[in-house]
């Protein structure tokens, strides 16, 4: 995908956008896209088997230096929790992605509730988009204001009315007339140039200084971990550093 579109471009996009592309919207791997491709009938999120209680701990797959992963991006960051808690969590994800929209459905009310509203940990949510579709719902999240997450929120549960239909921009509008936009300030707000060259900053700073390259991937105290977590395997990481 370019990146260079310009901000008309992003508006008028949405409305053409195969939705075969969007199935590969969790990863910039080529393997992954002709993957989709060749399977377009298989679940956009599979459910997992059920996890047992004492779930052990993924593998870390790799470490970051937290005091840089934190440091002010061309965003300000969207955190929930308190600024002191013991466990901070950084999540990189794309609006598109079926996996990060299986994470916010299934695990992250139970994170939320567990650690989060508790003080045991803070969230943070990073745009990471891999199309046009996925830089719209941030940027509307953006203009949001106050109510980033409860935009983000709706836009993942919403995900099967506005990813790949005929016309996404007709269903962003609908679904963000319902969060208190008009027409004119969902198309100012999609064609918002400087916003817009800011979501891509915070995706491009992920890649490249961090290495992100799918959603979802979590940042846990400064370890790495890829791909949509159940609540027990997040417990089994978070649980020890209490």
């Amino acid at each position: 995908m370019t990146r260079s579109l310009s901000r008309r471009n992003v508006l008028s996009s949405l409305a053409a956008i195969p939705a075969v592309a969007l199935l590969a919207a969790c990863s910039d791997s080529a393997d992954e896209a002709k993957a989709a491709e060749v399977k377009p009938d298989a679940p956009a999120a599979p459910a997992k088997l059920a996890t047992p209680a004492a779930a052990e701990a993924p593998e870390a797959q790799g470490t970051v230096d937290m005091a840089e992963l934190l440091k002010p991006g061309a965003l300000p960051d969207k955190q929930l929790g308190k600024d002191d808690a013991k466990v901070t969590i950084v999540e990189y994800a794309s609006m598109t992605c079926p996996h990060c929209a299986h994470f916010a459905e299934t695990t992250f009310p139970a994170l939320k509730t567990k650690y989060i509203d508790t003080g045991k940990a803070r969230y943070i949510l990073r745009e990471f988009p891999f199309d046009p579709s996925a830089e719209a719902g941030f940027m509307l999240a953006r203009c949001s204001k106050d109510n980033y997450f409860p935009m983000v929120d709706v836009l993942f549960k919403q995900q099967a009315n506005w990813v790949g239909v005929s016309n996404t921009k007709d269903a962003l509008l609908q679904i963000s007339k319902l969060a208190g936009f008009t027409q004119e300030s969902f198309e100012a707000c999609l064609t918002d140039q400087k916003l817009l060259d800011d979501v891509r900053s915070v995706q491009k700073r992920g890649a490249n200084e961090f290495k992100v390259d799918s959603t979802p991937t979590f940042f846990i105290n400064g370890k790495t971990y890829k791909g949509a977590m159940s609540i027990e395997e997040m417990s089994a990481i978070i649980d020890p550093l209490l």
